[in-house]
Formats: C-alpha cells, sequence, structure tokens
C-alpha cells in the first residue's frame, strides 16, 4: 500500500486543534465509560469542521525510546502490549495506514528544531495509541504516525518536541498526546469505585492552571500541584500532556470532552486545545 496516497492533497482549512487524551486501562477498549462515546462524538464533529484532515501525530508512553524515533512504515500493525486481560482485547485490531510521507515532515520538522530524530519502519501502534484511535475515529481510515517518548526526557523537553510540530495544525494534522491525567497502578486493584480526593484535587489544579493560561506552573507541576507524586509515582504517563501542549503554543483554551474517573484512580480527562474563539 502506497500511505502516501492516503494522504488528501488539499490540507484542511483552518487550525486544528491539539488533543490530550488519557487511554486508562487497555480495557477502556472495550469498557467505554462516558469517555469513550465522548471521544466518538468530538472526532466525528472535527472531521465535518476539517473535511481536509490529512492524519493524526500521537506520541504514547508506550513507546519509550532512546532518542526521539519516529514511526515511518505503511501499515503498522496492532500491538497487544499487556496481559492478563479478557480474550476479546486480544482479538482487536486498528488496521489505520501509517503515512511514511508525513513522517518525513515529522522528522524534518524535529531535525530543523535541533532534534536527532530518527525513523523506525517496523514500529507497530501501541495500546496508548489505537485503544483512544478506536472511539475518536472508529473507521480506521486517518493515516497515523507515532512518535516516541524519549527515556528521560522531562516536561520541558516534550513540550519542546511538541512545539517543533506546531505547524502541522495548520496543515491538516491533529497532534494528539495520549497518556493519563492520573496513573498510580499500586491503586488499581483497590475495589473502589468513588473518585479518590487526591485524583479530583490533582486534575482540577491542572484545569485551572490551563483556564489561567499558566504554563510555567503546568511545567512544575510536580513541585506545584497537590498530590502530584501520588497521582504520578513516575511522570512517563503525564509527559504526553506536554506533546499536546507544545503542539498547542498560545492555544490553551482547553475545552474539556470527559472529565469521567475510573476504577477510583484513573482520571480519563481528555481536553482539545484550540484558540480562543
Amino acid at each position: 500500500m502506497n500511505a502516501s496516497a492516503n494522504l488528501p492533497s488539499t490540507p484542511a482549512q483552518g487550525t486544528v486543534p491539539a488533543l490530550f487524551v488519557s487511554h486508562g486501562a487497555p480495557l477502556f477498549a472495550v469498557d467505554a465509560g462516558e469517555t469513550g462515546p465522548a471521544l466518538t462524538r468530538w472526532g466525528q464533529a472535527l472531521r465535518a469542521q476539517f473535511p481536509g484532515l490529512r492524519g493524526v501525530v500521537v506520541m504514547s508512553p508506550h513507546w519509550m525510546a532512546h532518542g526521539v524515533r519516529v514511526m515511518t512504515g505503511a501499515q503498522p500493525a496492532t500491538w497487544h502490549d499487556f496481559g492478563g486481560f479478557p480474550s476479546a482485547l486480544y482479538a482487536l485490531q486498528y488496521p489505520a495506514p501509517g503515512a511514511p510521507a508525513l513522517a518525513q515532515e515529522v522528522l524534518a520538522l524535529l531535525q530543523a528544531a535541533g532534534v536527532a530524530a530518527q525513523g523506525d519502519a517496523e514500529r507497530p501502534f501501541d495500546h496508548g495509541a489505537w485503544v483512544p484511535l478506536m472511539h475518536l475515529f472508529p473507521q480506521a481510515d486517518l493515516p497515523v504516525v507515532q512518535v516516541a517518548l524519549p527515556v528521560g526526557a522531562g516536561p520541558q523537553d516534550v513540550y519542546a518536541l511538541g512545539a517543533a510540530l506546531r505547524s502541522l495544525r495548520s496543515q491538516g494534522v491533529l497532534v494528539v498526546g495520549s497518556g493519563s491525567m492520573t496513573h498510580n497502578l499500586a491503586e488499581f486493584f483497590g475495589g473502589a469505585r468513588e473518585p479518590a480526593p487526591y485524583v479530583l484535587a490533582f486534575s482540577r489544579w491542572i484545569e485551572a492552571a490551563l483556564e489561567r493560561g499558566d504554563l510555567p506552573a503546568l511545567l512544575a507541576y510536580r513541585e506545584q500541584a497537590p498530590h502530584a507524586e501520588r497521582a504520578h509515582p513516575t511522570d512517563d504517563h503525564f509527559l504526553p500532556l506536554f506533546f499536546a501542549l507544545g503542539a498547542a503554543g498560545d492555544d490553551l483554551n482547553a475545552r474539556y470532552l470527559s472529565r469521567e474517573v475510573m476504577y477510583g484512580m484513573l482520571a480519563m480527562d481528555a481536553f482539545a486545545l484550540q484558540p480562543t474563539a
């Protein structure tokens, strides 16, 4: 398959929002809660607004690499990179095409920003990418390119990667950070059904910082946000937020699609970052 044929020649008109999604547990693929349908509705509205949408560039914490890597394959496989879940999950496929031509644009932009990025033609879609995309674009017809989360990167580093790709938004490309608003897996099997107070405190602090357009506070979330270390014992699942923020730039007008909390401890916040009307 020539994946470049999947890229419309006419880009979307206007500036496509950047997007942050919480991809939750792998079960989110089949247990969609309120968040899955909200993502589907938003995806439908986005395609109606931008009929020339060319593709998706997504960062997931389930691809961490030494250095920056960019998926360049024409037809990435669906990787079930988890264990111990119901068999129905392992039967799911997300057969979206890759986008070698778009991947080369991503590589060129990163390299122009001084990032020594390299292509990876064998990389499959991990569940941090394909699970939320199943809800966003269930037809699996939009070309998708993944960008690896560099090992050892901090918020400012990941923000810079998103910023390097900011111009893609005016060229019909959706830039997505897929992570988790909270992610303390030690509490996953606790059996709680009501949202833990710390989950709500952390999530709403992030929302308030977005409302203020307070990028310095967001970058320093680990020192400033309440319960940051409990919400994220490690920061890998929070760092994709900064990929979306970098791509958004000054467009910190966050339109929330979901504030759901699953299993008491997984905040499923998802929001589009778009120009102020």
